[in-house]
């Protein structure tokens, strides 16, 4: 998510002191339907002549033989118009959009703000996804291509602080109580979508009634797994005995795990509860030192106002107050938001089956998790990143060691138990020579069990708070680390580090930091005539494994990519040299196609978007080290200030490029495609974001039409949608 839209993202929970690379060298002081040929023609002519068209192989994860040697598409130019531009060549339709009916007999989407039940339709804000085929007779299958299912995450809605307003017909009520249908209607749009698609002649399309859709939502039954089920911390009204939730908030990045199930990540989910303003005095207890630094001081408002909906238990749950008169918590929900931020299963082929929050993973603002290539009878490694200025970037080691007989599994979320309830969590640390560590989150670690911070019970009160955990052991506090992934090639990890205000050259406390060697920008980026300082266009870092491999406990690392504009300075900013082919800002997914090995970066962009809405590229990135030292000298109020940094190979016309450009307002965020390559389904989050309340009902005010501009569905409220592209050759998708 990008700075503008959602303030949740730029949460400044951590403020703690441990320290990043800098403060260790300070000593050294010397700094985001179907396009029709006759609007893809008018756009190509816009654009300067650029032609406009309307899971993988194996769960492995592994590279084919069909592996890119070179990106051979026609680069799509920046623009500002309200469509969604792929290359010559290509063709781009939508496949499924918010509304969209998934169960039997729910009415065609009116798209006025006057639909309901949106517990079997589309949800909103289509975020990470993944693909998993199905045979002709619907049996599960790693090689089909032209029927499966995409398990979708709907991430969130489109709010002016208290109103998801283009799904209420004006607007929604802004102030407190907030009316219970409205809030019903928006707790259904969030969560995740299980959808049936198939190839019908040349055609793709959504399949409406299919027994496989699915919708789970804020209010699903969901089970707590791993080290904190039954604990203490879990224990609410709904579920005395801690071992249970309901549903899942804020899903953004994804996963797809060795063994075939999908896997979900809770972001902000923190910023749906409420605390009153003495809820300190009433707890008066370890608890809201936890509470603050998962963002949620006392007094915090909630995002939507769900707790003022009504005395029914779905609403008051989003009171996280100590209201009861429980020592435990068992009348009140004053641990709900323990229940939160996990990374969730989900087997896509099990309508009926019950999710699983996988608590050995850790508690943080989740994006994806990447696994690793596994390799029988070495364990299990995710890679994962924590959505927020100044958090950490993490790893889960699996005590369970890996069994190829576990690839095919009758039952995916009991081998989600063995591989994913056991094991070790690690934070990373990021040295300024270019090594690392990871170090592991444990009781059993004297500096975290004597930590003065907070009173650590046991290994799930770590987990559960492990932001805190990290902030005892000194890990290096990132630039909001998103999404990421691990390149099939060689299994080297990569992360989007988004952007970050906070990156000063004077600190003052709190939550502003110096640059250091993983961090290493401070700079100012004019969008239009307001100045963003910071690195207000982020960078991809990437590290690989020391001895040991995914079990490793050492690290090497390097910035793949720095974002920036391409006229930006290239000895300060363009460190990547990017041209205006390349350039872009704020990256935020990322994901390698298993079959060619084509790295696809999107973004979601707050910086650039005077110069060009939010956008796709395709890269074909080299390795860790394949580039060179650059150092970056500073003058701070404590005096000059060097800082050494390692930057990758820059990329040639050949290895990075922009494939695709979206409408206006919108993120481009989720990927996925068929197993030959020759389909991939990429999301479009939120168009039209920016339209005020107040124009719901004027659509000639709208800062978006997608994609009804386009032929899709009723109506000219903008709306979240996945969209398919395919080649017109029926080639390899970037090749």
């Amino acid at each position: 998510m990008d700075i503008p839209r959602d303030v949740f993202n730029e949460e400044d929970s951590n403020t703690s002191d441990n320290p990043h690379f800098q403060s260790v060298l300070n000593a050294r002081l010397s700094r985001r339907g179907a396009l029709r040929t006759s609007i893809g023609a008018l756009a190509g002519a816009m654009l300067g002549g650029a032609a406009v068209t309307a899971a993988p192989a194996a769960f492995a994860q592994t590279a084919t033989a069909a592996a890119a040697k070179a990106l051979g598409f026609k680069v799509v130019d920046k623009h500002r118009l309200d469509l969604v531009v792929v290359p010559e060549g290509y063709e781009a339709s939508v496949i499924y959009a918010l509304g969209d009916p998934l169960m039997a007999g729910v009415p065609a989407y009116k798209n006025d703000g006057t639909d309901n039940d949106f517990d079997k339709r589309g949800g909103d804000h289509h975020d990470g996804m993944h693909w998993y085929g199905l045979t002709s007779d619907g049996k599960p299958s790693r090689t089909a291509t032209t029927r499966g299912l995409l398990a979708i995450n709907h991430e969130a809605t489109t709010d002016q602080r208290l109103s998801s307003h283009f799904i209420h017909a004006d607007g929604g009520k802004l102030s407190l109580p907030r009316p219970a249908a409205e809030a019903v209607k928006e707790m259904h749009i969030h969560g995740i979508a299980v959808v049936e698609v198939r190839k019908n002649g040349s055609k793709w399309e959504y399949v409406p009634n299919s027994t496989f859709n699915r919708r789970i939502t804020p209010l699903t039954p969901a089970e707590i797994s791993g080290p904190a089920r039954g604990s203490a911390m879990m224990v609410t009204k709904y579920s005395p005995d801690g071992t249970r939730t309901r549903g899942t908030i804020n899903n953004c990045g994804s996963g797809l795990t060795p063994w075939g199930s999908y896997i979900s990540g809770e972001e902000n989910w923190f910023g749906y509860f409420h605390r009153a303003a003495d809820d300190d005095a009433k707890r008066g207890d370890k608890t809201a030192v936890a509470l603050r630094r998962y963002g949620r001081a006392q007094g915090a408002a909630s995002r939507h106002g769900w707790e003022s909906a009504g005395a029914d238990d779905q609403f008051a749950r989003w009171n996280n107050g100590k209201l009861g008169t429980s020592a435990n918590g068992s009348d009140d929900y004053r641990n709900e938001m323990n229940a939160q931020g996990y990374m969730l299963e989900v087997d896509a082929y099990s309508p009926n089956a019950a999710p699983r929050k996988r608590t050995a993973l850790g508690r943080f603002a989740h994006e994806s998790a990447a696994f690793n290539v596994p390799v029988a009878g070495q364990p299990i490694a995710a890679y994962m990143g924590d959505d927020s200025r100044n958090e950490y970037i993490y790893k889960f080691v699996s005590d369970a060691r890996w069994d190829p007989a576990d690839a095919n599994p009758a039952d995916r979320l009991a081998v989600g138990s063995k591989y994913l309830d056991k094991g070790k969590l690690y934070v990373a640390k990021f040295n300024a020579d270019g090594s690392g560590q990871w170090m592991e989150l444990t009781i059993d670690n004297p500096t975290i069990k004597g930590f003065a911070g907070y009173a650590f019970a046991d290994q799930a009160d770590v987990l559960v708070n492990c932001r805190l955990a990290a902030d005892a052991l000194g890990a290096t506090k990132m630039d909001r680390p998103e999404w990421g992934d691990v390149n099939p090639k060689n299994g080297e990890v990569y992360f989007t580090l988004t952007n970050n205000s906070n990156r000063t050259l004077n600190p003052t406390g709190g939550s502003a930091l110096l640059p250091d060697s993983a961090n290493p920008r401070v700079y100012t980026d004019m969008r239009g005539s307001t100045a963003q300082n910071g690195n207000p266009n982020g960078h991809l870092l990437r590290l690989r494994e020391g001895t040991g491999g995914p079990a490793a406990t050492s690290l090497t690392w390097d910035i793949y990519l720095f974002g920036a504009e391409a006229a930006a300075d290239k000895a300060r900013v363009n460190l990547s040299s990017l041209t205006d082919e390349q350039d872009f800002s704020s990256p935020d997914g990322l994901w390698f196609s298993p079959y060619s090995g084509i790295c696809w970066i999107q973004t979601d962009d707050g910086a650039y978007v005077d110069r060009t809405n939010c956008m796709m590229l395709a890269a074909l990135p080299g390795q860790v080290g394949d580039g060179r030292t650059v150092s970056l000298e500073y003058t701070t109020p404590a005096g000059p200030l060097k800082v050494d940094t390692r930057v990758g190979k820059a990329p040639t016309p050949d290895t990075l490029k922009r494939f695709l450009v979206g409408p206006l307002g919108a993120e481009i965020t989720g990927i996925t495609e068929t197993p030959d390559g020759r389909a991939m389904f990429v999301n479009i989050q939120h168009p039209g974001e920016n339209t005020p309340v107040a124009d719901v009902r004027d659509p000639s005010r709208y800062e978006s039409h997608w994609p009804s501009n386009v032929g899709y569905g009723a109506g000219q409220r903008p709306r979240s949608a996945t969209i398919v592209i395919t080649k017109k050759d029926g080639g390899v998708i970037g090749t």
